[in-house]
């Protein structure tokens, strides 16, 4: 099976808000939407195959994000609703997976961080000097424009601090807190601990959260084909595939065939 039925789509066009009708306009109308799919991306367009703010404000399936996206009243849109989102905090924000820029909602948080994040026990292990030298300033201060924590760090490089933010992003360190236009474009940084307190103190075992994880992402997508979930999360397909089996054992998912499930309701 190579295509998805009919069905499967009209379920995901109400599912990630690709109809007219649905079509977000407002924060608030974001985060329920994040709320209710547990993630979603921010600017992708439909070339990605999953929800995002940008395909949810377009509201159709062959949303595609304009070269000139300045000019563009959808793709401007989405931009200034993503940065009203990050400020209100009612959901999490950061470049995540494979350095795409996604939205949590705070349940999927402890989600998220026992398969990606790193304990404290661990940093010095796991994170680049440059990243911990990032999250030493950032611990003291708590918050930080980009020039000032470049500064604070001593990084002569621009990258040395674009690679340090989006690692530590990764690895569920660092969130931006705000997005300020005036008197410069700048992200505001602060701790993922001091704006999600309670869920990042969450404890969860790797299985668990894969399987967690796994339930989210067909519940998103009503129907996965073989690999989906390893490309789009990176893990091992026997890791998937123990994940999408004990879905299967609880009876929230039927297996079609290999490598295709499909939530049971539908």
């Amino acid at each position: 099976m190579k295509e998805l039925p009919e069905s499967i789509e009209i379920y995901r066009d109400r599912k990630w808000r690709r109809e007219d009708s649905l079509k977000v306009d407002k924060a608030e109308e974001v985060e329920a939407m994040v709320n209710e799919l547990g993630f979603c991306l921010g600017l992708t367009d439909a070339r990605k195959n999953l929800p995002s703010v940008y395909v949810a404000v377009c509201g159709r399936r062959d949303a595609h994000m304009p070269r000139n996206v300045q000019k563009d009243f959808e793709a401007s849109r989405a931009w200034v609703l993503k940065d009203e989102v990050i400020a209100r905090s009612k959901v999490y924000y950061a470049k995540l997976v494979k350095g795409n820029s996604m939205f949590l909602a705070p349940r999927l948080i402890p989600v998220f961080n026992a398969i990606w994040g790193v304990p404290k026990s661990k940093e010095k292990e796991e994170l680049s000097v440059n990243a911990r030298n990032v999250l030493k300033v950032l611990r003291k201060e708590w918050e930080m424009a980009t020039a000032d924590l470049r500064a604070e760090c001593g990084f002569a490089d621009k990258k040395n601090l674009t690679n340090a933010i989006d690692e530590l992003q990764r690895r569920m360190k660092v969130v931006p807190q705000e997005v300020v236009y005036l008197p410069k474009f700048t992200y505001i940084w602060t701790l993922a601990e001091a704006r999600f307190p309670n869920e990042i103190a969450v404890k969860m075992k790797r299985e668990g959260a894969v399987r967690e994880l796994a339930r989210c992402y067909l519940e998103i997508c009503g129907m996965t084909l073989l690999g989906d979930l390893s490309r789009t999360f990176g893990f091992y397909r026997w890791e998937s595939g123990q994940a999408n089996h004990q879905l299967v054992d609880e009876g929230f998912a039927e297996r079609l065939a290999t490598g295709i499930y499909r939530v049971s309701r539908l």
